[in-house]
């Protein structure tokens, strides 16, 4: 079973109980824009899958009755949608709206079952360029991503306040800080670098911001970035336990005040904001010269799989086109947490919803991960945490355990 990428904040709930589920929902044809768009007499019946739980339900409602459809709506479990996708191409059984993690987006255009969205008008101009560039292949769009998400400092206001630290923005001041502020049960730093694509994920920001290159992963660059980690752990500031943990883990230590200052994503907005008594807020994640971080891009695409059905086509692509306006982006955000893609919207909506001020800064400058290697990436994904793992757990230096990892899977 593939593992996937913790790409949004619904994401991780929805994997903990994803279980196939088939929702129906009837909707009463509306002359609004897009209505009647499939042939005359041909089915307006739009067959939808995600590996969401119905949380997205209503918004994919609103957008059908705006295109004039009704949609059937499949939920299934994220782990195995890759290999059911697949399945579906091979078996012509594909749904007419496909939703898939960005950096699978490439790895299902490749083998021909989706559709190039130019065909329905759409684009991604005025997106972020790195969501643009996940759901491009060979030069064609096949993928429009509504929200986006990444990875960001949180920091434990009071903790900080109480030992005269800043927000670091270098990783010097992450060290210092990170040294300072460990104290008793309560570690300075946390993150997850679990032998998982989690670990990956939340490397990624250290290694891409400071040079590091996935086509090869053993240079003076990378060797760098992890030396840094592992310094973090070796005078105590992060916990060697952070090999095991998700970053569910992680933000449970924040909860709990067991860590002052954690890498994670908008995603735990939820349970950040249920805890009584905590004052926390977050800044893009330090580098080593203080520059603009380099992080991985989450979220999920709309794609028009190929299904033979020219017509149905053309609504599905209208119905994603719905999905992918400000308006659809901006109600998508509310109900993820994530943010909008488009650049303009995006601003907006960090100005009135601060807390994601920092994630909305943070995927202007962030990168898809199939970027450079595109359907490969899971290859090098696996080589960055093996390396992680080799070094944080003594049985190498950063530089070995870089060039060990780099070696397999050739």
């Amino acid at each position: 079973m593939k593992q996937k990428f913790p790409s949004s904040p619904r994401r991780m709930r929805a994997l903990l109980g994803a279980a196939a589920v088939l929702v129906t929902v009837p909707l009463v044809l509306t002359g609004c824009s897009g209505s009647g768009s499939a042939s005359s007499g041909g089915s307006k019946a739009l067959a939808i899958e995600d590996y969401y739980d119905a949380s997205y339900n209503p918004v994919y409602k609103q957008c059908a009755k705006d295109v004039g459809a009704t949609v059937t709506i499949n939920h299934v479990a994220g782990a195995g949608l890759i290999s059911k996708v697949l399945q579906q191409a091979s078996s012509k059984t594909l749904p007419d709206v496909l939703m898939l993690d960005n950096p699978d987006v490439q790895q299902i255009a490749s083998s021909g079952a989706l559709s190039d969205l130019s065909a329905y008008g759409l684009s991604a101009s005025g997106d972020v360029p790195g969501v643009k560039a996940a759901s491009t292949y060979k030069g064609k769009l096949y993928g429009v991503q509504s929200n986006t998400n990444s990875i960001a400092l949180y920091y434990n206001k009071k903790l900080l306040s109480e030992a005269g630290v800043q927000p670091p923005k270098t990783w010097d001041e992450l060290k210092a800080a990170a040294k300072k502020l460990t104290k008793g049960s309560t570690y300075g730093f946390a993150m997850s670098n679990i032998n998982t694509y989690e670990g990956t994920w939340q490397f990624l920001p250290f290694f891409w911001s400071n040079g590091g290159d996935e086509k090869d992963i053993a240079t003076p660059q990378a060797a760098q970035a992890l030396q840094f980690v592992e310094d973090l752990q070796n005078d105590g500031s992060m916990s060697k336990s952070s090999i095991n943990w998700a970053q569910a883990d992680v933000n449970n230590q924040f909860l709990a005040g067991k860590a002052a200052m954690m890498i994670n994503g908008p995603w735990q907005l939820p349970a950040l904001n249920a805890k009584k008594g905590l004052e926390f807020d977050s800044v893009p994640i330090p580098t080593r010269t203080g520059d603009a971080p380099v992080a991985p891009l989450g979220g999920e695409a709309f794609t028009v799989p190929q299904t033979g059905d020219k017509a149905k086509m053309q609504l599905a692509g209208k119905f994603v086109g719905c999905l992918h306006s400000v308006k659809g982006q901006e109600a998508l955000a509310k109900l993820s947490g994530n943010v909008p893609t488009n650049l303009e919207a995006g601003a907006k909506w960090a100005e009135s919803h601060p807390q994601v001020a920092s994630f909305v800064t943070t995927v202007k400058t962030a990168r898809a991960r199939t970027g450079e290697l595109g359907p490969d990436w899971p290859k090098a994904a696996t080589k960055i945490y093996t390396a992680v793992q080799l070094a944080l757990t003594g049985k190498a230096s950063p530089e070995a355990a870089l060039e060990q990892a780099q070696s397999q899977n050739q």
